[in-house]
C-alpha cells in the first residue's frame, strides 16, 4: 500500500507492539507459497465449528498443534516447520530462545470476521507472534478483563508484525473487519488476508 509518511513502531498496550513492514516482499511471496502447501496438511484448510453449532468465518489450518475450540489436539496436525516460522518468530523477537511449537494460519476472504477473544488454551506466557499478508485488517486490541472497551483498533497492512506478551499475553482481541482489495498480487495473495498467528503451548 502506497504510503504518504512511513508508518512508525508502536506499543498499543504494554507488552503489546505493531511493527509495520516487517516482512520484505520476498518474504510474503514465500510465505504465501508454503501457506498454499500446508493448508493441504492431514487437516486441511476449513471454517471451524463452534461447540455452539455455528461456523466461523475464518478459515484456518494448523501446523504442529491442532487448534479445535477451544484446545489442542496433535490428531490431524502437521509438523511445525521451525526452520522457517520458527525462525521468523525468533527475528520477531530479537529472542533465540523462543521456541513456538504451534502456528494458526487464518485466511480471512472480504466478508470474514473474528470477534473479540483470548488466546488462553496455551500453558505458557510466551508472547503471540502475529503477521499478516494480503488485505489489511481493522485489528481491534482490548484488554484482559473484558471483551469492551477499552481498545484500540489498529490498521494491520501486508507485511505486518504484532507482538502481545506480558501484561497484554491474554488481552481480548479480534478483527472486526477486512478492507478489500488493500492487499497487493505481488505477493502472491489475489484477495483476502492471510495471518499467521505462532504460539508457545507449554503442551
Amino acid at each position: 500500500m502506497d504510503q504518504l509518511l512511513p508508518r512508525e513502531q508502536r506499543e498499543i498496550a504494554p507488552g503489546a507492539v505493531h511493527v509495520p513492514d516487517f516482512l520484505t516482499l520476498a518474504d510474503q511471496r514465500d510465505l504465501v507459497a508454503r501457506c498454499r502447501e500446508w493448508a493441504h496438511a492431514p487437516t486441511p484448510m476449513a471454517a471451524p465449528v463452534l461447540p455452539s453449532g455455528g461456523r466461523m468465518s475464518v478459515k484456518i489450518v494448523c501446523l504442529g498443534w491442532r487448534w479445535v475450540p477451544y484446545r489442542y489436539t496433535r490428531e490431524g496436525a502437521a509438523p511445525f516447520p521451525d526452520e522457517i516460522l520458527g525462525a521468523l518468530g525468533r527475528r520477531a523477537l530479537g529472542d533465540p530462545r523462543y521456541r513456538p511449537d504451534a502456528a494458526l494460519i487464518n485466511f480471512y476472504d472480504e466478508h470474514a470476521r473474528m470477534g473479540m477473544h483470548r488466546d488462553r488454551e496455551e500453558r505458557c506466557d510466551a508472547p503471540v507472534v502475529s503477521l499478516s499478508i494480503g488485505d489489511s485488517a481493522i485489528f481491534r486490541f482490548g484488554n484482559p478483563e473484558t471483551r469492551g472497551r477499552p481498545y484500540t483498533d489498529v490498521e494491520l497492512c501486508s507485511g505486518d508484525l504484532f507482538v502481545f506478551g506480558g501484561p497484554s499475553r491474554y488481552a481480548y482481541h479480534g478483527v472486526p473487519r477486512i478492507l478489500p482489495g488493500t492487499g497487493d498480487p505481488a505477493t502472491g495473495l489475489r484477495g483476502g488476508r492471510l495471518n499467521i498467528t505462532l504460539r508457545v503451548t507449554g503442551l
